[in-house]
């Protein structure tokens, strides 16, 4: 017995080394992520978007390969962030794949498919403002805000479904706005403040920061707006950081 004791205590080292080198370095990546995540929250709340976006990059390859809904809600975050760090047009073109990869999955997380579909309507949203701006023809910013408007459509009757009566309202005033941005004349968008999504750095689909156009002095009384004109875009994402 005390052999048997002593071959026991002997293995513990063994034990403990091939669990320090196996599942407890993934677990001791799991708990870089998520010091990773914390930070990066912590850094949108104070809003320095660009930090966010680092640590979320810098989070993301420490994501177990096999952890693939960790990594898709990892990378909506990052593309929340970088919709607010002046990356518009990389965020929209992630979130377009992010979205693709779930519609494809057989049981995607509902929750999850909701929020990226919010962002991706959100990111449609502001690349329609910003073709606009830059001159871009209605045949190449159409197809963005119709989708968009799809989009929107889809969140307000999965909202009504389920008897969530704020939501419904939140994506109906959505649509609402969309159906103004696209109507709205180029001369009236043009004298609206750019909102933060459209300013990005360097050039954003071809408009610059030194291409913005503030409002346009003495052009005679200002038109009444209603509580959500096309300025306000959509209401922001109460959902992450």
């Amino acid at each position: 017995m005390r052999i048997m004791l002593l071959l026991c205590w002997g293995l513990v080292p063994c034990f403990l080394g091939a669990y320090h080198y196996g599942p407890g370095q993934a677990q001791l990546k799991l708990d870089d992520v998520d010091q990773r995540i914390k930070a990066a929250q912590a850094a949108g709340k104070q809003g320095d978007w660009e930090q966010a976006v680092q640590l979320y990059n810098d989070a993301l390859p420490l994501v177990p390969a096999d952890r693939v809904k960790e990594a898709q809600k990892l990378r909506l975050e990052r593309n929340k962030a970088m919709m607010l760090n002046g990356q518009l047009p990389d965020a929209y073109l992630d979130l377009q794949a992010l979205l693709d990869e779930l519609q494809a999955e057989p049981n995607p997380d509902a929750e999850l498919l909701k929020e990226a579909r919010s962002a991706m309507a959100n990111a449609e949203y502001y690349v329609t403002w910003t073709l606009r701006l830059e001159g871009v023809g209605k045949e190449g910013w159409e197809p963005i805000i119709e989708s968009a408007r799809q989009n929107y459509r889809l969140l307000a009757e999965n909202a009504a479904e389920s008897g969530k009566s704020d939501e419904l309202k939140e994506q109906q005033e959505n649509l609402e706005a969309v159906i103004r941005l696209a109507n709205l004349d180029l001369t009236d968008l043009q004298g609206m403040p750019i909102p933060k999504q459209c300013k990005c750095k360097g050039c954003c689909n071809g408009v610059c920061n030194s291409k913005k156009k503030g409002k346009k002095k003495g052009a005679g009384k200002k038109k009444p707006k209603d509580n959500r004109g096309a300025s306000s875009g959509p209401p922001p994402d109460k959902r992450g950081s």
